[in-house]
């Protein structure tokens, strides 16, 4: 069975168990998909019908890779290559995520839930533009963002709540309003036949709850379902997956509790730990032989998992070589930190490993911004997976107010802040605002026009008295950005983040313009500001800014040989040679927000992920002190640093190119 070639014993074990529940418990870099694809080859080798094996997984990508690699193995199977006179199967397993299930399901029973076969699915961007319109209809869209409503709406339709349920328990006025959202939201996509992406698995568990021919019709369909990455699923995954299972209990789970880090977006631990007493029996494999990281990063991660008490007890082994000790670095500054991380980068890269196999992970998005400002001062190539620190909205939006600011006829800017917070300015009155027909306006919408342009004014005032940072620190209170996202929950204050980190970049600004715009009055000893000399300072960072986001764009999409800048979350399922793991202080990483029971297992798990995405050598960095919207701030190096058993570490000592000399290149 050339097939099964290359598998360990404990992956046979879990190729060969064909019939009842299976919980396979894969450990990261374990070779899971590897398992998972020969089993699927197993099965149809053993008989069973290639189109009667349903694999699920949570990405698309995920999902073409197991289809390419099931397809290359059935060419391995004898009777799979045998003439079509012989009538053998040569159909493929259905290989999907849970949403591409969904609507798999749904276009062959709309009429079911009522829907036409050609019903549309609205996007992110489709669903926030109808939650916009709802707050405006019921006059609160100066109170919340639409996004933060919508990720609400999105938090409740994964736990399986309806929402005839959820608006029966709406109390505070919170959770009223975001029931009187969500009821013309649904009245929005049923107009328009659609679903959003929520709908596309919760109706199609209301699809086959309600109907039993349904049901029916897809378990003797689907008689071996595998479900990937089973840590990950939600209340209305898990319900799907069991519905669909049926009384011949043929289901395969794969996953791993340690890395389990999407707890805030509904994903439960407990339907794994649960398992074994939902199906009575299970057949328990643990993939333990690790093939990515060499045994000094295993047993790094292993010191920090260990802690946590929510988990299946496994430790990975590895037949790798023992490798470099982790280094650790402990910087003065977040821009010591940065560009020691660069400069490392770069003799790395002249050392041979190529850039592509370096990856710097980090735990909030603003922390990208001064890295790449030392990448691009050192010249190593980088991309950042996700958005990049100057072409997040929340940025742009507080640039587009200073760029409106010096230059009201910026009609890109205008329409981008007119309604930045909401201020009831409709597209009737933008459209008027930027062809110069201000004046036909009248009453009430006159005045919040006025208003606006009144807002630019006082800014512009404001920032040819002051510097920079004070600048920025007054806009986002003035324009209302502010306090707008301190109501917008977890995202944003995420967003709030960022912009705070703007502000903490702007301050070098005011340090370059010190000498220039400051100077003694003529006719006192007193410092007054030289208006003159204050606004380049804004012109600067404006321009700067834009810089970078043009050098961005030159980038050419597909040159795959660049330094990876990314957060740890944006990892997972990835994998480098060479990981920088930075920002490693309490508060930080460990994330404030997540100080206290579970979530301080999930902020050790994400460390661990963070950790085992590397083959062959890990850096770890922290700083004595880092500037947190424009006040510098005492850090305290990571509990996570403690953990880890200082015969596995090493100091790395800086050097004149902020990383200096490495004491082992990895070859």
């Amino acid at each position: 069975m050339q097939y099964l070639e290359g598998l360990n014993d404990a992956q046979k074990e879990a190729v060969f168990h064909t019939d009842g529940p299976l919980m396979i418990i894969a450990g990261a870099g374990a070779g899971k998909t590897k398992t998972i694809t020969h089993r699927i080859a197993h099965l149809i080798a053993s008989g069973v019908p290639s189109d009667s094996i349903l694999a699920v997984t949570f990405t698309n990508k995920a999902a073409g890779e197991m289809r390419e690699r099931v397809s290359k193995l059935l060419a391995t199977i004898p009777h799979a290559n045998a003439p079509l006179s012989m009538h053998v199967d040569r159909r493929m397993p259905f290989v999907s995520t849970f949403h591409s299930l969904g609507v798999r399901l749904l276009r062959e029973h709309a009429a079911a839930v009522g829907l036409p076969r050609s019903f549309v699915i609205w996007d992110r961007a489709d669903s926030a533009k109808a939650v916009k319109k709802a707050l405006e209809d019921i006059g609160y869209d100066k109170r919340y963002e639409p996004r933060t409503v919508l990720s609400k709406i999105s938090r409740i339709k994964g736990d399986g709540v309806t929402l005839a349920e959820f608006g029966s328990h709406a109390k505070n006025p919170w959770e009223q309003t975001v029931a009187t959202v969500w009821r013309q939201y649904e009245e929005a996509l049923k107009h328009d036949h659609a679903l959003d992406f929520d709908d596309l698995l919760l109706t199609t568990l209301e699809l086959l709850s309600k109907n039993e021919g349904v049901l029916e019709r897809c378990r003797a369909r689907w008689s071996h379902i595998t479900i990937d990455e089973y840590q990950d699923t939600n209340r209305v995954q898990f319900e799907l997956a069991h519905l669909l299972t049926g009384d011949k209990k043929n289901i395969c789970v794969v996953g791993d509790i340690d890395q389990n880090i999407y707890s805030w977006r509904g994903a439960d631990i407990e339907h794994l730990l649960s398992f074994e007493k939902i199906f009575p029996g299970t057949k328990v494999v643990l993939l333990e032989q690790n093939y990515r990281s060499t045994q000094t990063i295993l047993a790094v991660a292993q010191d920090i998992i260990s802690k946590n008490k929510h988990r299946f007890d496994k430790k990975l082994t590895t037949a790798n070589d023992a490798g470099e000790p982790v280094s650790v670095y402990y910087a003065m500054t977040e821009q010591d930190e940065a560009y020691f991380v660069a400069g490392t980068c770069a003799e790395l890269i002249a050392a041979g490993t190529p850039a592509k196999e370096i990856a710097v992970l980090y735990r909030a998005n603003f922390q990208s911004r001064v890295l790449e400002e030392a990448f691009l001062q050192i010249g190593v190539p980088y991309r950042v997976l996700g958005t990049k620190f100057f072409d997040r909205k929340e940025i742009k939006d507080v640039l587009s107010y200073l760029r409106a600011a010096f230059n009201q006829k910026s009609a890109v800017d205008i329409a981008r802040i007119v309604c930045v917070p909401p201020r009831g300015i409709g597209k009737a009155t933008l459209a008027k605002i930027l062809t110069d027909e201000r004046d036909t306006l009248t009453g009430a919408t006159k005045k919040k026009v006025d208003d606006f342009f009144a807002l630019l004014d006082e800014l512009r005032a404001y920032a040819e008295k002051h510097a920079v940072s004070e600048t920025l620190k007054f806009a986002l209170k003035k324009t209302g950005i502010e306090a707008d996202l301190r109501k917008g929950g977890e995202e944003g204050m995420e967003r709030l983040e960022n912009l705070r980190e703007l502000v903490t970049l702007s301050l070098k600004y005011d340090d370059l313009l010190v000498a220039s715009y400051m100077k003694p009055s003529p006719t006192d000893n007193s410092v007054h500001r030289d208006v003159e000399k204050a606004v380049p300072g804004i012109e600067k960072l404006l321009e700067d800014a834009a810089l970078l986001g043009e050098q961005d764009s030159l980038d050419d999409p597909g040159e795959k040989n660049t330094v990876s800048l990314m957060t740890v979350h944006a990892s997972k399922g990835l994998e480098f040679d060479v990981v920088f793991v930075v920002g490693l202080e309490e508060g930080l990483f460990p994330h404030e927000r997540n100080e206290e029971g579970a979530d301080t297992e999930e902020e050790r798990r994400l460390f661990y992920v963070a950790l085992t995405r590397a083959r062959k050598k890990v850096f770890l960095s922290h700083a004595a002190t880092r500037m947190l919207y424009g006040t510098r701030t005492i850090g305290v190096a990571s509990q996570f640093l403690t953990d880890i058993s200082p015969e596995y570490t090493e100091q790395q000592r800086p050097g004149l190119l902020g990383g200096g000399p490495i004491e082992r290149v990895i070859r």
